[in-house]
């Protein structure tokens, strides 16, 4: 799937300025991620539950 067919979108949690945040696309199999200060660069894509367990991370290290 290439990037312009793909629908990005930011945590509500970036704020207005959107300066240094990650945008996410969701596909069937695999989360897509980029830059969101450039988004002609390569995007990645990490499985979904790889997904689960960094994002359960972040929650877990934020509430530490």
């Amino acid at each position: 799937m290439s990037t312009t067919e793909l629908v990005w979108f930011k945590s509500s949690y970036s704020g207005s300025s959107g300066d240094d945040c990650v945008e996410i696309a969701l596909t069937e199999q695999a989360i897509c991620v980029r830059d969101s200060k450039d988004v002609t660069r390569p995007h990645f894509a990490v499985g979904r539950a790889e997904w689960s367990r960094f994002v359960g991370f972040v929650g877990f290290v934020a509430e530490g």
